[in-house]
């Protein structure tokens, strides 16, 4: 190859880097000041050829120009190569993509957390009846209502929470696309924003943290509600304030990637957290078990990065293993002993009435164990995809 031609691309500085990426399909990759130099040279018209003969001039290195190609057409960043188009596959398509940057850029300003720091100072400060209490879920004597409204407000606010991802990242350019996730035994709805690292750090602190403003505000505009009001609207308008405070707690869990994960990895200044902590994992069991002759993985990271992944590892293995242990010794047997208590009720002998609730406790289970399996092997086919077309 002589001449190609690359993708529009964004970059960033990142200290003593740079960071480049296709906002469009959200691959990036971290570049030292050399690679940008190639990089710039190439959107210039000059060879390959050219590039490393102009690079050895001024940096006394000699660079494998045709390599570092190589990895540009395995990230999807080259167009053409000597006129030929590179044959890829389409973006995929972003969610609610008529919302344009221009419709959203409000998300971005200052005044919006302002507002929101206001709203909950506020809330506070007047102190609605919403007691943090399983009676407050329990708002009606009648089962059905209570959980009629619970998972209207819950997926309600599952859309909103990653809605609000999207429109953040949507505001500096990111097309985003939400689709269902597993994290462990559970499935979650995620929003993947993977271009947003390629904007200023005080709009990715933005986006990740707009699902958690979002529940925030509901909570506190259903509480100040509750303040407002009586009887039935009171109590509804309390659950409901409850009910949107209630996943924050699963956001502290930073082992299985929740938004807070990605805030960690953004202050700590770390490239990839959540996978450079999984191989060091590895490496330390695999030490104590003496079956590894391999160096530490960890020692190729910045030292800022090397004490932040040590470090976040402990919380992967102990936060990991409760969870699996709570699957093992509650979920599991729990959700068996339900399924095989429903199975054992079908029958055209028992009463239509207890057919009925067999059936849905059959259906409901089966389900959402089949959704999660379906999604789990989904995204672990598109892993393995990912890191086949990936260059080495």
């Amino acid at each position: 190859m002589t001449h190609v031609r690359l993708h529009a691309l964004d970059s960033r500085p990142d200290g003593e880097e740079w960071i480049v990426g296709r906002m469009a399909t959200g691959r990036f990759v971290a570049l030292p000041e050399v690679g940008k130099q190639a990089l710039d040279l190439l959107a210039e018209g000059l060879s390959a050829a050219e590039v490393g003969e102009r690079l050895r001039v001024e940096t006394g290195d000699e660079i494998d120009v045709p390599d570092f190609v190589e990895a540009l057409l395995g990230l999807g960043f080259v167009a053409e190569v000597d006129g030929r188009a590179v044959p890829q596959p389409a973006p995929p398509k972003p969610t609610l993509a008529g919302i344009r940057p221009r419709h959203v850029r409000w998300a971005l300003s200052p005044v919006v957390p302002a507002l929101v720091g206001l709203l909950i100072a506020v809330t506070l400060l007047t102190r609605p009846p919403v007691p943090l209490s399983y009676r407050t879920l329990l708002w009606s004597p009648h089962g059905s209502a209570v959980i009629a409204l619970g998972a209207g407000v819950g997926w309600g606010l599952l859309f909103l929470h990653e809605c609000a991802h999207l429109l953040a990242a949507r505001a500096t350019g990111v097309p985003g696309r939400m689709r269902l996730g597993t994290r462990l035994q559970f499935l979650v709805m995620q929003t993947d924003i993977s271009g947003i690292e390629l904007a200023p750090r005080r709009h990715r602190l933005t986006a990740y943290l707009a699902g958690i403003a979002t529940n925030l505000m509901v909570s506190c505009l259903a509480a100040l509600g509750a303040g407002a009001a009586d009887g039935t609207a009171r109590r509804v308008l309390a659950a409901v304030a409850l009910l949107a405070l209630l996943p924050l707690p699963f956001q502290l869990m930073v082992f299985m990637r929740t938004d807070l994960y990605f805030v960690l990895q953004d202050v700590t200044r770390c490239r990839d957290l959540y996978g450079d902590g999984v191989a060091y994992t590895k490496y330390a069991a695999r030490r104590l078990l003496r079956r590894t002759g391999e160096s530490d993985p960890s020692l190729g990271l910045p030292r800022h990065e090397r004490r932040a992944v040590r470090a976040y590892s402990v919380v992967l293995v102990v936060g990991t293993t409760l969870c699996l242990a709570f699957l093992a010794t509650v979920t599991l047997p729990a959700d068996i002993t339900l399924f095989a208590r429903a199975v054992t009720r079908l029958g055209p002998g028992e009463p239509v009435a207890r057919n009925l609730d067999a059936a849905a406790v059959v259906v409901a289970l089966g389900g959402i164990h089949l959704l999660w399996a379906r999604t789990w092997w989904r995204g672990r086919r598109e892993r393995r995809i990912s890191r086949g077309t990936s260059p080495r």
